[in-house]
C-alpha cells in the first residue's frame, strides 16, 4: 500500500514501517523472518523513498541480501523465483511500463489462479496498441530516409527505431501518437547534431552554426557546409510542422518554449565541444557538470514532451520545467552520470571531451571504480528528487510528472549495462519485444 499511495502522489510517511522494528530499534529480525513474497513487496516500496528516509535505505540493503539468499537457495516456486529475478534486475520504479507489461503477461500466464479471460483481454490490449506503434514507426521511418543520414551524415549514428523506442518509453498510450512524432523527430535530430558537435564540425563550422541555430531563418545558412545546411533546414522544419499542427488548438505558445530550449542545447554543445576542440587540460567536477548536465539533451526533450501532452501542459508547467528544480534536474543527470559510466569504452576510439569519470579520477586521484562508484551514488540520490517531485503539492499534475520520470525509466534501461543506444545490439530484444514479437494468444 505503500509504494501505491507514494506512486500517485500521496506523502504517505515511512513511519509505517517503525512497526517492524524490534527492542533494539532495528528491522533486522523482521526482514529475516519474513516470507519472500513480503520482502519483494517491501524491496519494491524501498524504491519509491525519499531523502532522509534511513529505514528504507536499511530496509533495501537488507531486503537485497535475503533475496539474494533466497534466489541462490533455489527454495522459491518457479513464478515467485522469476519475479525476484526481475526484480532484482530492475524494480517497478525504475522499469519502462511497456516493458513491464509484456513481462508481467507472462508471469500471470504461469500462476496457476490466473483469470483466463483477463489475460486474453491484456494479450489482446498488448498487440493492438503494438501495432499503432508499428505504424508510426513506419511513418517516422519514412521521414528519416528522406533525411538520407548515411549519405548526408556519414560520421552520425543511424538510429531512429532506438529513438522511437527511447520515446515510446516517455509515453506509449495510445492518444499520444502526435506527442511521439514530434518528440522522435526531435531526439533523432538531437543525435545528428549531438555527433556533430561531438565528432566531426571544426571549430569555425561549429561556431557559424551553433550563431545560425540561434538566429533560426531558413535562408542565413548560406555560410555553412553543405552537411549542416541539410541539418539546420531539417531541425527547423520539425519546429514548423509541430507548430503548424499546435496553432490549430492554440497552443503554438507551447513550440517557443521547445525553440528555445534547442538554442540554449546547441549553445552548450558549442561550448563543451571547446574542450576537445582546443585541447583545455581536463576541468574539475563542478566545471565539467556546468555545461555537461546541459549537453545530454535531457532538458530540452522533457520541454518537447510536453508540447504534445494536450491542454494539461500549461504555461505554468513549462515554467516549472525551466526552473529546473530537482525532479526535472534528476533525469538530467542520471543521464549524464550513467552516460558518463558506461561511454568511456566508446568513446576512447575517437577524440572527444573528457568524461566526467575521468575528471572525476583526476581531480580526487581515485581508480576508475571508485569514481564510477561515487557516480552511482548520485544517481540513487537523484532518483529520490524525482520521487520527492511526485509528492510535492508544487509540482504540475501527475500525467506531467511521469514523463520526466519515465526520462528516467528509459535511461536506465538503455545505459545500466552498456550503452544500448550506441551499441544497439545490446538493446535489440528490448525494441524486439515491443514492436515486432506479438504476444502469442
Amino acid at each position: 500500500r505503500f509504494r501505491l499511495l507514494r506512486e500517485h502522489g500521496y506523502k504517505v510517511s515511512c513511519d509505517v514501517f517503525n512497526k517492524f522494528k524490534d527492542d533494539r530499534n532495528s528491522i533486522k529480525t523482521a526482514i529475516r523472518e519474513a516470507r519472500a513474497e513480503d520482502l519483494l513487496s517491501l524491496y519494491e516500496a524501498t524504491y519509491l523513498r525519499v531523502h532522509g528516509e534511513e529505514i528504507l535505505d536499511e530496509a533495501l540493503e537488507l531486503v537485497k541480501t535475503k533475496l539474494e539468499e533466497l534466489k541462490m537457495s533455489h527454495d522459491l516456486k518457479p513464478s515467485l523465483a522469476k519475479q525476484v529475478l526481475q526484480a532484482m534486475s530492475r524494480p517497478m520504479r525504475k522499469a519502462l511500463p511497456r516493458l513491464l507489461v509484456r513481462e508481467y503477461i507472462f508471469l500471470y500466464h504461469e500462476d496457476e489462479l490466473h483469470n483466463e479471460i483477463l489475460l486474453k483481454f491484456a494479450k489482446l490490449d498488448f498487440n493492438i496498441l503494438q501495432q499503432q506503434h508499428q505504424e508510426e514507426l513506419s511513418i517516422i521511418t519514412k521521414w528519416w530516409r528522406n533525411l538520407d543520414v548515411p549519405k548526408n551524415f556519414p560520421f552520425a549514428r543511424d538510429r531512429i527505431t532506438e529513438c522511437y523506442f527511447w520515446i515510446l518509453g516517455v509515453y506509449y498510450e495510445p492518444q499520444y501518437a502526435l506527442a511521439r512524432k514530434f518528440l522522435t523527430k526531435v531526439i533523432a535530430m538531437a543525435s545528428i547534431i549531438d555527433d556533430i558537435y561531438d565528432a566531426y564540425g571544426t571549430q569555425t563550422e561549429l561556431e557559424l552554426f551553433t550563431q545560425a541555430i540561434q538566429r533560426w531563418e531558413i535562408n542565413s545558412v548560406d555560410e555553412l557546409p553543405e552537411y549542416m545546411k541539410i541539418c539546420h533546414k531539417a531541425l527547423l522544419e520539425v519546429f514548423d510542422e509541430m507548430e503548424g499542427e499546435l496553432s490549430k488548438t492554440g497552443r503554438s505558445f507551447a513550440v517557443h518554449y521547445a525553440r528555445e530550449a534547442m538554442k540554449s542545447e546547441v549553445k552548450s554543445q558549442y561550448e563543451e565541444s571547446k574542450w576537445r576542440l582546443q585541447g583545455k587540460n581536463l576541468p574539475t567536477v563542478e566545471e565539467y557538470m556546468k555545461f555537461a548536465l546541459d549537453t545530454s539533451f535531457y532538458h530540452t526533450l522533457m520541454v518537447v514532451s510536453f508540447v504534445g501532452m494536450g491542454e494539461i501542459a500549461t504555461k505554468e508547467s513549462f515554467e516549472w520545467l525551466n526552473g529546473k528544480p530537482p525532479m526535472v534536474r534528476a533525469p538530467t543527470l542520471i543521464c549524464r552520470l550513467m552516460d558518463d559510466i558506461i561511454a568511456p569504452k566508446y568513446e576512447k576510439q575517437r577524440v572527444h571531451v573528457p568524461s566526467g569519470v575521468e575528471c572525476y579520477m583526476h581531480q580526487h586521484g581515485v581508480s576508475e571504480k571508485e569514481a564510477c562508484d561515487e557516480f552511482n551514488k548520485q544517481v540513487e540520490d537523484a532518483w529520490k528528487d524525482i520521487n520527492q517531485g511526485f509528492i510535492d503539492v508544487q509540482s504540475p499534475p501527475q500525467p506531467l510528472l511521469m514523463r520526466v520520470l519515465n526520462f528516467a525509466r528509459v535511461i536506465d534501461v538503455l545505459y545500466k549495462e552498456d550503452d544500448g543506444y550506441t551499441n544497439s545490439t545490446k538493446s535489440k530484444h528490448y525494441l524486439t519485444s515491443l514492436l515486432v514479437d506479438q504476444v502469442e494468444l
